[in-house]
This record gives structure tokens, sequence and C-alpha cells, in this order.
């Protein structure tokens, strides 16, 4: 049987300033990547959204990324592994307490942005993620871009790994995900990401911008609350998952 998990970055507003349709993207989704405070998010958002993921009986993750609000993480910065080790175990380590002081717990942990892109190709700093989360907790799920160095790391370590695809993203020949400035790189079309989407978790490969097909495992997949009409995206995603015999349900269960 085929199934899948359904994260959505969550919580990515700060103080008077909110961002994306949590409360209704939240209905629909297996899996909740929780900002921590370094790109995007504040205390009272992470409780705030901690507390809407257990409503809605949604997987609790950590969301770390790079400390650069203005950028909204999405800046590449020169950063060592002890950078990338301890703004993880930080970071990870807010929403931790939040979801415990709720009655709730952290369920695994997904590196956001230009951080995840860093890890997925430099093997240094995905070690260095990977051992801040299995010192701080073995048993949480490690999410990570399909094929990557951060994959690898984490089950080199001992963590469960989580490989991650994205519905709304157009891919490049090395499985890389197609820079955002470029045209084309976020895909607006809820068909043709549903479809996308289908053929990843059914053959394990995607087509990549240069036409070619790239061999990849789905084990979650990515929509984005910041994609415009996000929760019209991730309604026809779910009904043409579950349309294709596709169960939706949490990672690591």
């Amino acid at each position: 049987m085929l199934r899948v998990d359904l994260n959505c970055d969550m919580g990515e507003g700060f103080g008077v300033y909110s961002a994306g349709s949590d409360h209704e993207l939240m209905k629909y989704i297996t899996s909740a990547n929780i900002a921590c405070g370094f790109h995007a998010g504040d205390a009272a958002t992470i409780r705030r959204t901690v507390k809407l993921a257990l409503a809605n009986k949604v997987a609790i993750g950590a969301h770390p990324g790079l400390p650069d609000l203005a950028g909204f993480g999405r800046r590449v910065m020169a950063i060592t592994p002890e950078e990338a080790y301890e703004l993880t175990v930080y970071q990870l380590g807010a929403v931790q307490a939040f979801a415990r002081s709720e009655g709730g717990a952290v369920a695994h942990v997904k590196p956001h942005g230009a951080l995840y892109n860093m890890a997925a190709k430099n093997r240094a700093l995905a070690d260095a993620i990977a051992e801040a989360v299995n010192r701080v907790d073995p048993s949480l799920l490690l999410f990570g871009l399909a094929g990557s160095e951060l994959i690898q790391a984490g089950a080199a370590i001992g963590l469960r790994t989580v490989s991650e695809v994205f519905a709304d993203r157009s891919y490049e020949s090395d499985g890389s995900l197609t820079p955002r400035e470029t045209e084309g790189a976020v895909i607006a079309d809820p068909a043709r990401a549903a479809e996308q989407t289908i053929k990843m978790i059914r053959d394990g490969e995607v087509r990549t911008r240069q036409h070619s097909p790239f061999i990849l495992q789905a084990d979650t997949v990515c929509v984005h609350g910041d994609t415009p009409g996000a929760v019209e995206h991730v309604i026809r995603l779910r009904a043409a998952l579950e349309a294709a015999g596709i169960t939706v349900q949490r990672a690591g269960v």
C-alpha cells in the first residue's frame, strides 16, 4: 500500500505580522514544521502553532533556520559546522519546550530554506545537524531532501530519516531544487503539482527542468504555506493523492 506524509512549514509570522493560512492548512496536512524564531516565528507564534497542531492531531516538527529574519532564512550564509550544530540545538529546544508545556512532543526536525539546501550538499553541515538532533533526542525523525547528504548523515548516525519531495517546486538534474530566482522554480498550477507528486510516490522519480528523470524516494511531501493559493494547493493535492489510492498519514507510524 502506498502511503505518504504531507507536511507544511508553519508559524512563520512574528509579532503583529502573520504569514500563511495555518488554521486552514492544518486541516489537511499530517506534519507541521514550526519556525523556531531565527528565520521567522517568536515565542507567542510558536506556542499558538503548537496548540493548533495538537488540536488538529498533526505531528509537531521543529523547523530551524539561519539567523536571517530579513531574508526569511533563504539567503546563504557562511556558517561553520559548529554553528550549524548550535543553532539546531537552540531552536529545537525552543519548540520542544513549548510542545511539552502544552502536553505534546516534537516528532521531527526539518531545516529551513538556505540551511536545508546547504545541508543537502555539504556533508560537514549535514553531519553537524544530524548530531545535534541525535544528542537532543535520538528518537526524533530527521526530514531532508530525498537523496541528499542530510539524509545520508542522519542514517549514518542511526537516526530515522524521512526523504522529502516537493509538490510545488521544480528539480534540477542533480536532484536539487531549482533556485527560487529561476523562472519556473515554483509550480503554481495545483494540477501539475499533484501530477508531479503522484509520479514521485508511484514511480520513485521526478522529471527535472532539464527534462531528465531523477530517481528518488518519497516519504513525505512538502507544500509551502507561503505559496500563492496554498490552501487550494493542499486541498487539491490531498484529494488527488487519495483518489490515486495513496494513504496520507504522518511519518514514522
